[in-house]
């Protein structure tokens, strides 16, 4: 098993050679300053702190300033962070996209996808409605058919 710092260079090394791939279709910023931090960088420290559980661009940025500086030492300012974190938006896209492919997500017709149902809303006016009563039924029936056999609504 890896340790952490380990598991942040292989996330780094596998970033940064799908990114190479997709900058060549979509050639990265063209005017301005080079940022102190290279997409990559950004990318996987964004990767390995939602890993970790940490959902905030803060968050991570604290994380990494703290505890693996010395593995991003142009790792300056959180608002400099935030802001290339944000405009990586499409190249976060095609690396998932990349990946999603090269793991065969696209091969199979029937996916599985982990979670837990939950209602997502309360019908209170429809039940108690005279004007609803035939779709009180319909609902009822569908609750109970969704509760007992663990169906998720998408």
């Amino acid at each position: 098993m890896f340790s952490m710092e380990e598991f942040i260079i292989a996330v780094y090394c596998c970033v940064d050679d799908l990114l190479r791939n997709i900058q060549k279709k979509y050639p990265p910023r063209g005017r301005g300053f080079a940022p102190s931090l290279t997409d990559a960088e950004v990318i996987a420290m964004e990767i390995v702190g939602e890993f970790n559980g940490i959902d905030t661009d803060k968050g991570i940025w604290e994380y990494f300033r703290h505890h693996w500086f010395h593995l991003f030492p142009q790792l300056k300012n959180r608002t400099t962070f935030t802001r290339q974190a944000s405009n990586l938006w499409m190249y976060k896209q095609e690396v998932q996209k990349s990946l999603a492919w090269r793991l065969g997500g696209f091969s199979d017709s029937i996916h599985l996808i982990d979670g837990i149902p939950i209602p997502l809303c309360c019908i209170t006016r429809a039940l108690v409605v005279l004007i609803f009563r035939p779709l009180q039924i319909m609902v009822i029936v569908l609750l109970k058919i969704l509760f007992i056999t663990d169906l998720e609504v998408i």
